[in-house]
């Protein structure tokens, strides 16, 4: 059975080619939380280093904490012009950080995939005392349009286990868990790609919920994703839009 630490380490290439950043928008809000260059930050669930690349250009320093190889990996090789990334083989749960070493701890698009209350006690663990969480997505805006519309229902048409793991079953509920308050902070900013047809393909490989090629369902899926390409792509490219959600407290409030 495929765990969360390695259930992406075929579609790496289609992540790195295809998945978006985060809008500069964040470090305003992050700002206003109290974050400065001079803090260290933990990239928990660093993947292909999207989330880290946003702490790097703002001039913290960043260790990302990645469990999967082949994301650590394209992790490091995007990353590999900022000295201030240290890539690290550890866990959500067990990020092998010392005590009370980070200022910021952040995941992005990574959250739904950790063993919460583990991570929890992990987090608190390596906090400086005055130290927060940012929790942080990249969701889909399923209903903003007839394209957004119809690939949501090619997910649920296709998908292997979408319903199951898809990140919006992390409710208000299982925040107010984690931070153990619910005077936490949540912000939704404007993100967007454009993808032309290989682009979108790309896109959809890249969910580790979609079947691999060679799947009975694949070709299936490829053909519909073609067919409603063709029905709204305007000049050969489709509009792909997002909520980037961000979700911010700090450790004190954690009990």
């Amino acid at each position: 059975m495929t765990t969360p630490t390695t259930r992406f380490s075929n579609r790496v290439a289609d992540y790195v080619a295809t998945r978006p950043g985060y809008p500069p928008g964040v470090l305003d809000i992050l700002r206003k939380e109290g974050l400065t260059p001079a803090m260290t930050v933990a990239d928990i669930g660093s993947g292909t280093g999207l989330s880290a690349q946003l702490f790097l250009a703002n001039g913290n320093t960043i260790y990302g904490v990645e469990p999967n190889r082949e994301m650590r990996e394209a992790g490091e090789q995007f990353l590999r012009e900022y000295s201030t990334f240290s890539s690290i083989n550890g866990t959500a749960e067990a990020t092998s950080l010392p005590k009370a070493s980070v200022d910021v701890i952040v995941a992005g698009q990574a959250f739904h995939w950790f063993d919460a209350p583990k991570a929890r006690t992990e987090f608190q663990r390596i906090l400086r005392p005055s130290g927060f969480v940012v929790l942080m997505w990249n969701t889909p805006r399923l209903n903003a349009s007839p394209f957004m519309k119809a690939y949501e229902q090619l997910l649920h048409q296709f998908g292997t286990d979408y319903r199951e793991v898809v990140h919006t079953n992390v409710d208000r509920a299982s925040l107010i868990a984690f931070f153990g308050s619910d005077q936490f902070r949540s912000f939704t900013l404007d993100n967007f790609q454009t993808f032309d047809r290989a682009g979108l393909r790309g896109r959809l490989r890249s969910s580790s919920y979609t079947p691999d090629e060679g799947h009975a369902d694949y070709e299936p899926m490829m053909r519909e994703l073609d067919r409603f390409f063709d029905e709204h792509n305007q000049a050969g490219r489709v509009r792909f839009e997002y909520d980037t959600e961000v979700h911010v407290d700090r450790v004190h409030s954690m009990r």
